[in-house]
């Protein structure tokens, strides 16, 4: 090949691969993340609060069936972990928290378990750039470690403050949080916390039945409960459902409007991406550097080729 053939082989290839590159920076116009596919019959859990004695039975049924460590179930009853708020870690995936009763409840405490609210439109899923967390048809958001890079941004865009990641693991850190139980649920079993639940405080079944579960109740027992049914709407909607007897603020549950939280989440996001360097781009670019290294002339102490 003549030298001047090589130049225009070389001239040729910079504008091919200038011209890709140019594309690949170019930033673009940033377009929702697609709804997930939502079955109208998802499955749900209805958390009565009203009901709930604060036994701690889910926190150990939750802990066993995922491997966690646990104690004895008997060691639950020590009341002296209600002294202060929790929220679920990286080492219980849900926990069950005590509040002052109204005035007029008839008891001096209330109850509330928390964990993944499992939202119809999750701000985790949103947000997260690789696509480890997932919506599934039948309403768990589930997590894949195999895709997991870490960013954490999924603890950040929760409005529940669930998602807890493992800092105390040097290797292979994990996200975690409750899965709905989704490997129990496909092979027919309950959720280990409702199946556990001895005052049947949580109730399982088609999140549409529920919701009229919770309004017949509300309907005929006015006195005992706000007429509110707290995850039919927040959000856009989550799979986990409440009653109470009172303000859903008062059992540290947060006041929330009913735009899907991925709304703030997905703005977030494409502003830090509109001008990152896709990985396409990045690696046209390394490659046209190894090719001009590859390509150019070796020189002689008097020129090219001598």
């Amino acid at each position: 090949m003549s030298p001047s053939s090589g130049r225009s082989s070389r001239r040729d290839f910079l504008k091919t691969a200038l011209a890709a590159g140019a594309a690949g920076l170019a930033p673009r116009p940033a377009s929702a993340a697609p709804k997930p596919a939502l079955s109208p019959d998802r499955m749900g859990v209805l958390v009565d609060t009203t009901v709930c004695i604060g036994c701690r039975n889910c926190e150990w049924a939750c802990k066993t069936a995922h491997a966690l460590p646990t104690e004895p179930l008997k060691s639950y009853e020590d009341k002296s972990v209600f002294e202060k708020f929790r929220r679920p870690d990286d080492k219980a995936l849900t926990v069950v928290n005590r509040f002052d009763a109204p005035k007029d409840a008839g008891t001096p405490h209330r109850w509330a378990k928390i964990q993944c609210m499992h939202c119809d439109r999750p701000a985790c899923v949103s947000a997260c750039i690789v696509g480890a967390l997932s919506k599934s048809e039948d309403g768990s958001v589930l997590w894949s470690t195999r895709r997991c890079i870490g960013c954490r941004y999924c603890m950040v865009a929760c409005p529940f403050q669930v998602p807890a990641f493992e800092y105390h693991k040097a290797l292979e850190p994990s996200i975690r949080k409750c899965d709905f139980c989704h490997d129990r649920r496909r092979s027919g079993g309950l959720p280990a916390c409702v199946e556990s639940c001895p005052v049947e405080a949580l109730t399982y079944g088609p999140r549409e039945e529920l919701i009229r579960v919770a309004r017949a109740r509300t309907k005929r027992y006015p006195q005992r409960y706000a007429s509110h049914i707290y995850g039919e709407s927040e959000v856009g909607g989550t799979s986990w459902l409440y009653l109470a007897g009172g303000d859903f603020a008062d059992l540290r549950l947060p006041r929330l409007g009913p735009d899907p939280a991925p709304g703030v989440s997905e703005s977030i996001q494409h502003g830090i991406f509109a001008y990152f360097i896709p990985p396409a781009s990045l690696y046209g670019l390394l490659g046209l550097l190894m090719w001009i290294s590859k390509n150019r002339p070796e020189r002689g102490p008097h020129g090219p080729g001598e």
